[in-house]
């Protein structure tokens, strides 16, 4: 059976990214002073101002606005209303909600006589995350996904390098692909859409995306003479980032996760400590899926775990394996609670969550990358005793 199946990217010029990179960036500097602290940041970018809003307990000393400028500066908007050193900056931060620390800081297991570290640390939140893997390609993410991140950051690649000194920190990619049986077999359609200034022609642009970006990512094998390619579709792209449209931190959760392959829970990341089971737990879950591919127990598997606020231990852990699982699927979810204690306090020690690591994620997605401790596979070898 053929079918189709479509993923986006952004650049890290993207107005939402700007946004995300900020959020995260002020959390690793603030992390880089006091690893306790409790985080929830977000920001708004619209034409030539910034606002930096949420909740921080902490006693690290962080210029925000200093952080801010540097970050927008480096990512390469030093022109226009949100150059770095002209946009108009606002900082609404307060602590967080005592209502809520109470919960986070000592869990009801905690409360009714729990006794190891684990059972200290309440989730931050209610609500379910999600994790995905599968063997589309050697990251065991969808092809979709992987491809599109992979073109935007060749977007950034050629703009930052000098090889294409006309493009602009915006930009946005998509990638379609056919599938036969659920296995991917060409790329359909690709679409690049890049900012630019104003003295390139539109003929020269699509003529170097094609060749340096497009050209340089896909496969060659996935492509033949029915691919189509939509470069600058509208024509004109000058206006771009916070000038052009406003960003929002938190607003590309699906571009940050699995392009749409896998369910959502709603919860985004970026400006969150650990303590939010909207990331830790998230990070957790794909930690999960990817060993439990690497080690056969299925070839495509989501995971779904659900917290109450305040409580340690998750109220539902659920896996589906879409067919493909080696055991049944009922078998993987106890596998997974059997196997990984998910329990916030065991998750950020496992994966180390109380480092300055996060504003290497808040582009070109939180997945799929292996400098990131939850991408490891150091579990698949011990996992493989289910098979038999």
């Amino acid at each position: 059976m053929k079918k189709f199946f479509t993923s986006e990217s952004v650049t890290e010029g993207h107005p939402d990214k700007v946004c995300d990179q900020i959020s995260d960036g002020i959390l690793d500097a603030i992390l880089t002073q006091d690893p306790m602290a409790r985080t929830a940041i977000e920001c708004c970018a619209a034409y030539d101002q910034l606002l930096i809003m949420g909740e921080v307990t902490t006693a690290a000393k962080v210029d925000y606005e200093a952080t801010a400028r540097e970050i927008i500066r480096r990512i390469g908007y030093d022109f226009g209303t949100f150059a770095w050193d002209k946009c108009r900056i606002t900082v609404a931060i307060h602590e967080q909600s005592p209502d809520i620390a109470m919960g986070v800081n000592s869990s009801v297991e905690n409360k009714t006589g729990g006794s190891s570290a684990e059972d200290t640390l309440g989730a931050g939140d209610q609500g379910m995350m999600f994790g995905y893997a599968c063997r589309e390609t050697e990251e065991l993410m969808p092809l979709p996904i992987m491809l599109s991140h992979k073109l935007a950051m060749r977007l950034s690649e050629v703009r930052k390098s000098g090889l294409l000194p006309y493009l602009r920190p915006d930009g946005k990619t998509q990638v379609t692909v056919e599938y036969e049986d659920k296995r991917p077999v060409r790329v359909d359609a690709v679409v690049i859409s890049s900012q630019h200034d104003a003295k390139v022609t539109q003929e020269k642009l699509r003529a170097d995306l094609k060749k340096y970006v497009a050209d340089e990512v896909i496969p060659a094998a996935l492509l033949d003479g029915n691919t189509k390619f939509y470069i600058n579709p509208t024509g004109r792209f000058e206006i771009g980032g916070p000038q052009g449209d406003s960003g929002l931190t938190g607003r590309k959760i699906i571009v940050d996760t699995y392009g749409g392959r896998c369910a959502h829970g709603g919860g985004a990341f970026s400006g969150k400590d650990c303590t939010k089971v909207d990331r830790s737990a998230t990070y957790f879950m794909r930690y999960i899926a990817k060993n439990l591919v690497a080690a056969g127990l299925a070839d495509e598997v989501e995971l779904q775990v659900a917290y109450a606020i305040g409580v340690a231990n998750p109220v539902s852990v659920f896996a589906d394996s879409f067919g493909t699982g080696r055991v049944a699927d009922d078998k993987l979810a106890e596998i997974v609670k059997k196997e990984f204690d998910l329990r916030p306090y065991a998750i950020i020690r496992e994966l180390g969550l109380r480092r300055p690591i996060y504003a290497a994620t808040a582009a070109y997605g939180h997945f799929g990358r292996s400098d990131f401790p939850w991408e490891k596979t150091d579990r698949a070898e011990a996992l493989k005793k289910y098979l038999h």
